[in-house]
């Protein structure tokens, strides 16, 4: 397409995302959640007519020479669409924040005041590979009052538009209008390079992907960012650790999923903990085919632990590597967080309860533990039903973003006449 036509087609779809905003912002929370449930019906009904766009993928990006991983996180397989329609109905049955009104205060002048939870308007999602985030990003937009505007990798470009327009189709039947949730369905990278600079329209920007990705949307876009670029996550063994425990946080948070931003990357354990720990964790952890890098005390409590590089600590390895820290005590850990931790998730294991409060008020990260696996970031397994992503950083949300983090809250005001002397 020539750039005059990028152009055109985006400054259409986010008139178009605008005015679709306003609708879905007032729309009844029962109508939401059927238009989610027949989204899921439709999804079944229509999952050969999906499965023979994702092909379409799926044979491309082969001829491309796609890496495996990719190609399987590109496939949409029958389980997957199950999965799809499982979680539409999770959202479905979550809570509706949209209306909630809170913190109502009557003040000496006579007026009440209060915060409403109301939706961000318009969000760009942007993000690779699995298409299963077409269904998920939109369904949380949807559920939470927001249009979404969908930019997908190139290499799901047929699976995108065959989701994206199942669900319009079910928001036409509805007579809601289709635009709530769109897909860009062009791949030049004039067009997402033009959305980024639509900043009188789009509200916000959620890049789901790599630290290339997030960076590159960052320095592109003049339109608010919420981001994490990696997860550079570290459990802390204190003195008094219990060291059973220990070890299944340990192995759990770098075994049990080493490719996702919640998995373990450093260890760093009290030098009074380290004789007794150390041989026997680097046993287990090796029996996982995990490559262990160390500083030098480590390496001289086991041989199992390789010596570590500079460029090795606060590395996302995303794979079975471990970097290993003897350190002084919880000062010296908190102090290599605060230097090579990326704000993701950091935990502690100990049993002393004014160490663990310590490490909760100091320790700056999205998500801070006490004897628990890293894992544990995530929107489901805290409760909030699904999530969007991670957010690193502090403004406007902190950690896994569930159906809240994607609304804001405004000021009410209640009077009987009063003016302002």
């Amino acid at each position: 397409m020539e750039r005059e036509q990028i152009e055109a087609a985006v400054l259409e779809m986010v008139h178009k995302a605008k005015a679709a905003a306003r609708v879905i912002a007032a729309m009844p929370a029962a109508l939401k959640n059927q238009i989610l449930i027949d989204i899921g019906e439709d999804l079944k009904a229509r999952q050969h007519f999906i499965r023979a766009e994702n092909d379409l993928d799926r044979v491309a990006a082969e001829q491309k020479g796609l890496s495996t991983a990719m190609l399987n996180r590109l496939e949409i397989t029958e389980q997957g669409i199950t999965d799809m329609v499982q979680g539409l109905r999770e959202v479905a049955a979550l809570e509706d924040p949209v209306g909630e009104i809170s913190e109502m205060r009557r003040r000496p002048s006579g007026i009440t005041v209060g915060r409403m939870r109301v939706p961000l308007g318009v969000i760009l999602m942007i993000y690779e590979s699995r298409p299963n985030v077409t269904i998920d990003s939109a369904a949380l937009c949807l559920k939470a009052g927001n249009a979404v505007i969908l930019r997908g990798g190139s290499e799901a470009l047929h699976s995108n538009l065959a989701l994206a327009g199942i669900i319009q189709e079910v928001l036409t039947k509805h007579g809601v209008d289709p635009a709530v949730v769109q897909v860009l369905g062009f791949t030049d990278r004039e067009g997402i390079d033009f959305l980024l600079q639509q900043e009188e329209y789009i509200d916000l920007v959620i890049p789901r992907g790599g630290e290339g990705l997030i960076r590159a949307v960052t320095e592109k876009s003049r339109i608010p960012v919420l981001k994490h670029y990696k997860g550079v996550c570290h459990a802390f063994i204190d003195e008094d650790a219990d060291l059973d425990m220990a070890m299944r946080i340990v192995v759990n948070g770098k075994v049990q999923r080493p490719g996702v931003c919640n998995a373990l990357e450093g260890l760093l354990v009290h030098k009074k903990t380290a004789d007794s720990f150390l041989p026997e964790a680097t046993q287990a952890l090796k029996k996982e085919g995990v490559r262990l890098l160390g500083c030098s005390r480590s390496c001289q409590l086991s041989n199992l632990i390789e010596p570590a590089a500079e460029s090795d600590w606060g590395t996302e390895f995303l794979d079975l590597i471990l970097v290993v820290k003897v350190v002084a005590d919880m000062d010296e850990a908190m102090a290599y967080i605060d230097r090579y931790g990326s704000r993701h998730t950091e935990t502690i294991v100990t049993r002393s309860y004014e160490r663990s409060q310590r490490f909760l008020r100091e320790v700056d990260a999205s998500a801070v533990m006490v004897n628990a696996s890293t894992r544990f970031n995530d929107g489901g397994q805290f409760g909030l039903g699904a999530e969007i992503g991670i957010s690193t950083t502090k403004l406007h949300a902190y950690g896994p973003m569930g159906l809240k983090e994607l609304t804001t809250r405004k000021f009410i005001v209640f009077g009987a006449g009063e003016v302002r002397g």
